[in-house]
């Protein structure tokens, strides 16, 4: 139905995680009807992306420099790690302005159904970050999900014969919502991490 290049683009932009087949249409013609300048800033933003950004070298971060900026500041507290899926989620944590260790990105979570187990993860740089000394505490920060409950059930059991302080984000009721829509499972986990007041 539509020219081979238009075609061509459709298909590519749908293998896009989010994008369906409407929304790449969509985004297919908003490019066919952009002006030629504007279309080749994409593409060279796309370009610079796969030629200059990559991971640390430590953390698994994405960078520009290598290491990043989160392992070479003088003013992070380097006797904290928090452990992270993605990178996404430390630009999350980030965002909140309290949180002022390091990060180590596992770059997903365990799932064995998806054939994703311990070795396709970045396990073992974050056992030799811990064994290489001076941390005293990693906060596990993987997602409130099967996967990363799993992930973070499996690194407790592997950080705590390293003698260091492993500890979980909480979790429980969102700020702002009503406790007749909280499912079983948070309403447990709020009431499972309830604190003093």
């Amino acid at each position: 139905m539509h020219p081979e290049p238009l075609t061509r683009l459709i298909d590519e932009l749908q293998r896009l995680p989010g994008i369906g087949r409407k929304g790449a249409q969509r985004i297919a013609f908003h490019i066919l009807r952009t002006p030629r300048d504007e279309a080749e800033r994409l593409l060279a933003a796309v370009q610079d992306v796969k030629d200059r950004v990559t991971y640390c070298s430590v953390c698994n971060h994405v960078t520009d420099v290598d290491p990043c900026a989160f392992c070479t500041k003088p003013d992070r507290d380097r006797r904290v790690i928090c452990v992270v899926e993605d990178a996404q989620n430390v630009i999350a944590i980030e965002r909140t302005r309290g949180y002022k260790g390091l990060y180590h990105v596992l770059m997903g979570a365990l799932s064995p159904l998806h054939g994703i187990g311990p070795d396709d993860l970045t396990i073992k740089g974050l056992l030799d970050r811990v064994k290489g000394g001076g941390v005293d505490e990693i906060i596990l920060a993987t997602n409130p999900n099967v996967e990363g409950e799993a992930t973070a059930i499996y690194l407790a059991k592997l950080l705590k014969p390293l003698v260091v302080r492993v500890t979980r984000i909480a979790m429980g009721i969102p700020v702002g919502s009503d406790l007749e829509y909280t499912d079983e499972v948070t309403m447990h986990k709020a009431l499972g991490g309830r604190r003093e007041v």
